[in-house]
């Protein structure tokens, strides 16, 4: 599994404590030096089920600096990716992606659903 996160983030510690907590394996990406990729995006978009505005940190300084509570209903998911691409800090987190399945954000119920079973 692939725990992408923002170790200044209290949430994210949080998940990577219920990680350690619960034995589960993964590899840690630092979300803003390793920001992940347009394909990346689309392909746990597509795992995820989730409509693409659910990747985006919308608490985030820079996605109001960029207005993007306006912007992007009108943006084609195309450039909404490439936007999430070009900046980590606009990707919510964490993320956590499996072969089949990933999870935006820490809610430990949903988490615990998908990962304790």
């Amino acid at each position: 599994m692939l725990f992408v996160w923002y170790p200044p983030c209290s949430t994210c510690q949080k998940a990577k404590q219920w990680l350690d907590d619960h034995g589960i394996a993964y590899e840690a990406r630092h979300i803003k030096t390793q920001n992940p990729s347009a394909e990346e995006l689309r392909a746990w978009q597509a795992r995820s089920g989730l409509p693409l505005k659910r990747f985006f940190n919308t608490s985030g300084q820079r996605y109001r600096e960029l207005a993007l509570k306006e912007k992007l209903p009108a943006m084609p998911q195309d450039e909404q990716l490439a936007l999430l691409a070009s900046d980590g800090m606009l990707v919510k987190r964490p993320v956590l992606a499996g072969e089949d399945f990933v999870l935006v954000g820490f809610r430990p119920a949903e988490w615990e659903t998908v990962l304790l079973k």
